[in-house]
């Protein structure tokens, strides 16, 4: 008995090593622009490397790519490319600060986000290269949702939603939670409150937007935290220097650091079953 228990164990743990690490693809989006949607993306990305994680940050964002505006790097190749040249995923991936990695989305960008079919098989036989490699890949998606856009916020693993406490911003970020949950009620949704005048308002603020998505969608989305509105930030991005980077001790490098730690507690285990992976339901996306 003992020895069947020893074996099966054994068979299990077998089991576990055959199953590839799966990055955690996550998509940060928000209902409208200017909310700080991509300046979140940038410096949650370097404070998850700041954990001994592998990140890439892929800006998705249409025709209004800026990650690597706000990092002050210049890109030799972007997304564009990929397509047009036929470049392996590997041939775009950039270097930024700390050694970050990421993809630049360029200019032009409509195009992509009208992708046919074989654009589509294409970016997934390329995607899958890059799932074993690192432990988050995050888009940085455009404000609102096309079609196209909504293909990749499908397939993530689950969606950051940035908005402020603008009753305008409110408002786009409840739409858009509204139209992603129409397509997926299952998708895992959390909230970031930005430019916030104090954590007490920001705290009240999430609150009534919670009970708003649960009373009018019925579905739970989970408060990730508040960002203080912080005058370093727009220094930071005069400067094109990530504001974790530019002044860490400042009240949105902190609200940041905080955030991305209790993220990572409450995280679940990045070693999953290949059919919940991103790769996978892109698979069944455009198999439709």
């Amino acid at each position: 008995m003992v020895k069947h228990d020893q074996a099966e164990g054994l068979r299990r743990k077998l089991d576990n090593q055959r199953i590839p690490k799966q990055a955690k693809t996550i998509s940060v989006i928000s209902g409208k622009g200017g909310v700080g949607k991509s300046n979140f993306a940038l410096n949650f990305s370097l404070q998850l490397l700041s954990h001994q994680k592998k990140v890439l940050l892929f800006d998705l964002d249409v025709g209004m790519g800026n990650i690597d505006i706000l990092m002050g790097m210049r890109s030799k190749r972007t997304i564009i490319d990929m397509f047009e040249e036929q470049l392996t995923i590997h041939d775009i991936i950039e270097t930024g600060p700390n050694g970050l990695s990421y993809i630049a989305a360029g200019s032009g960008l409509n195009h992509f986000f009208k992708m046919e079919e074989a654009d589509k098989s294409y970016f997934y036989d390329q995607y899958k290269a890059l799932v074993e490699m690192y432990d988050y890949i995050l888009f940085d998606m455009g404000a609102g949702v096309t079609e196209d856009g909504l293909f990749f916020i499908l397939a993530s693993d689950e969606c950051i939603v940035i908005t402020t406490p603008e009753p305008t911003s409110i408002t786009d970020a409840y739409g858009m939670i509204k139209h992603v949950v129409s397509h997926d009620s299952m998708m895992p949704i959390q909230v970031v409150m930005n430019r916030s005048a104090g954590y007490q308002d920001g705290i009240r603020t999430l609150r009534q937007f919670d009970n708003v998505i649960s009373t009018f969608l019925n579905i739970d989305i989970k408060a990730m935290g508040i960002i203080p509105d912080d005058k370093t930030v727009t220094q930071a991005v005069i400067r094109q220097v990530p504001y974790v980077l530019f002044n860490d001790k400042s009240s949105a490098a902190r609200a940041i650091k905080e955030i991305t730690f209790n993220y990572l507690s409450n995280s679940k285990e990045l070693n999953r079953t290949a059919s919940s992976s991103f790769v996978q339901k892109l698979k069944q996306l455009i198999a439709r």
